[in-house]
């Protein structure tokens, strides 16, 4: 049997996870001098809330050793393989903490780390790929085969709404230009190559900027594998959430269109009000 593991920033949502036996392997979030794990004991309202207050943006943190080989160790009982998914191993130490879990419990040869290259639903259209994979009786060779075939076709991108955290974070190059800025203005941020870069600069008010953020997306879209497409957002109007996903619907590309919310690691980073369209080019 294959068990599919990920870290917790694929910000599925748990009907997902439940649909496809997915484990999830959280990272954690420190408040000041309290450690909080992600998606268990944390909420991103509580972030944000928190970062108002201290004016500052919350520390994340990779997956603990401890827990990661306790989860592999039960996993593993009975002679299971493992393929573990992490966020990029560019923005976290994650992906080397799962291997060195498995190498203790001397256990490489049956948990398999991959890098993801990727973040947020990101990683999450590549679980879904491996999970199908799995449930299909595909071999672990034939899974990761397939996933490095298909990795550097994750379309990953997001509008966000303020650039005060992606600045405090330091996480994104270019982004820093942008900060303090009084133009109103609302980069894409994109990932590739594992890096996180801000690219095209909308101005105005976010429900106009998201919608022609979609708009600008419509080519690469119909270029997109038509089995599912992940909306994804840390915190948006719902009335911006709905426009984007009927705009999406009526393009009649996708047999799946699921709007997920992201989790505390990537709100702490481009906090709140932040919308992506992610998918999977054929």
């Amino acid at each position: 049997m294959i068990h599919i593991v990920s870290d917790s920033t694929c910000d599925l949502s748990q009907e997902l996870i439940d649909r496809y036996g997915i484990t999830i392997l959280p990272l954690f979030v420190h408040l000041g001098s309290e450690e909080y794990r992600d998606g268990v004991d944390i909420t991103p309202e509580d972030i944000y809330k928190w970062s108002d207050a201290n004016q500052t943006t919350p520390r994340t943190a990779a997956v603990s050793i401890p827990d990661t080989m306790a989860l592999f160790e039960k996993l593993t009982a009975n002679g299971e393989e493992l393929i573990c998914f992490c966020i990029s191993e560019q923005m976290s130490t994650t992906g080397s903490v799962m291997r060195l879990a498995a190498e203790e419990l001397e256990k490489s040869d049956r948990i398999h780390v991959f890098d993801s290259a990727n973040l947020s639903t990101g990683v999450g259209l590549l679980v879904l790929e491996a999970a199908e994979m799995a449930a299909a009786g595909k071999s672990v060779q034939e899974i990761l085969s397939r996933l490095e075939e298909i990795r550097d076709k994750v379309r990953a991108s997001f509008v966000v709404d303020t650039l005060t955290y992606l600045h405090r974070g330091g996480r994104c190059s270019g982004v820093a230009a942008f900060a303090g800025s009084k133009l109103g203005l609302h980069p894409i941020i994109s990932v590739q190559d594992g890096k996180m870069l801000a690219g095209k600069k909308y101005r105005g008010k976010i429900s106009r900027v998201l919608m022609d953020y979609a708009h600008d997306l419509e080519p690469a879209m119909r270029e997109a594998r038509p089995n599912r497409v992940f909306i994804t957002h840390s915190g948006c109007e719902k009335a911006d959430e709905t426009a984007i996903y009927q705009y999406v619907e009526s393009l009649g590309i996708f047999d799946e269109i699921h709007i997920t919310r992201a989790g505390g690691v990537i709100s702490s980073h481009c906090g709140p009000g932040t919308l992506g369209i992610l998918f999977i080019a054929k």
